[in-house]
């Protein structure tokens, strides 16, 4: 998607070699217009598979799920929390997950009423690093006996290795930006 990679260009800022700050557009303030046209993007890319509900996980992928929720025809959308609220009384599914950003580990949880045999789910994120967040989240879809039929990844840095990980679980992934390298400050694409 140029229009993505023109902006990453513009306004991305490397750290070290393997973060992308993108915070000015994608994940902290959101150029509403870009998420809009990378929501339609995902609804082309996944058109035909049947995906009757979006899942993604908390916080900065809830903008482009929303956005691809939409362009899909309104679509429920559920995100993946982090933390277990009181009000969240009913029974969970649940998954660990790795942030290679954050160098944490959370138990992320989706409420049993929310996913389930019926739903056909496409998984929706902003980055793809090492394919963590993705693989919880098909976990937890494997757990509700939904159908897991891929994985929108906004950025993928490919050189991490998630895009592989996930096609071996039989996961159709698509990239809308591809990264192979952000070594010496130089952001550089696959396509």
């Amino acid at each position: 998607m140029q229009l993505l990679k023109d902006r990453i260009l513009k306004d991305g800022k490397c750290i070290g070699t393997d973060i992308l700050k993108v915070d000015s557009f994608l994940n902290h303030q959101i150029d509403v217009a870009l998420v809009a046209e990378i929501g339609r993007e995902f609804a082309r890319l996944f058109a035909g598979l049947g995906v009757n509900k979006i899942l993604t996980i908390e916080a900065s992928g809830i903008p482009m799920a929303y956005a691809t929720a939409h362009a899909m025809g309104d679509l429920p959308l559920v995100f993946a929390k982090k933390t277990t609220p009181n009000t969240m009384t009913d029974g969970v599914y649940s998954a660990e997950v790795r942030s290679f950003t954050k160098g944490t580990v959370s138990h992320v949880i989706v409420n049993q009423n929310y996913l389930g045999p019926d739903d056909t789910v496409l998984l929706i994120d902003d980055f793809l690093a090492h394919g963590e967040a993705a693989s919880g989240l098909a976990e937890i879809c494997r757990k509700a006996g939904a159908k897991c039929v891929g994985l929108g990844a906004v950025i993928e840095k490919k050189h991490q290795g998630g895009a592989e990980k996930l096609r071996k679980q039989g996961l159709k992934v698509e990239s809308l930006a591809v990264i192979t390298s952000l070594a010496d400050g130089k952001i550089e694409f696959d396509n």
